[in-house]
């Protein structure tokens, strides 16, 4: 059985997925054409379920180390994630394609709902008591 502070990142996962049937889904009923996207969803949702699971597990260390800094360690965690969301989509801002506003828009959607879910666990985390 998953320890009361890893199940968060199995939620994560299952809510991650569901979010990406539910992507793949749309895009598939309004028959958009994601053959030219520079990145594939698969790749996308495994880069943001990974930086979002590794910031987790990082604030429960640091929880467990002092947990008046936990805060501090997600703001610091979401601007890196923010950084690192910037330089991989430094390729479709440059791109040419007709398709990039569509793949623009699915990526800060994908951005913004992993945005949510980190924030919600870490929330949840707050309200924890020691």
């Amino acid at each position: 059985m998953l320890s009361k502070n890893y199940k968060p990142v199995f939620y994560l996962f299952c809510v991650a997925l569901v979010t990406y049937i539910l992507h793949k889904a749309i895009f598939f009923f309004f028959e958009i054409n994601i053959q030219n996207f520079h990145y594939s969803f698969e790749i996308l949702y495994l880069f943001f379920f990974g930086i979002s699971a590794l910031l987790y597990l990082i604030l429960l260390v640091v929880k467990k180390k002092n947990f008046e800094i936990v805060g501090m360690a997600f703001l610091f965690g979401t601007f890196t994630q923010m950084l690192l969301a910037y330089l991989v989509l430094q390729p479709i801002l440059k791109s040419e394609k007709g398709e990039t506003s569509v793949e623009k828009i699915s990526f800060f959607i994908t951005f913004v709902l992993f945005l949510l879910f980190q924030t919600l666990l870490t929330v949840r985390l707050l309200n924890e008591k020691r």
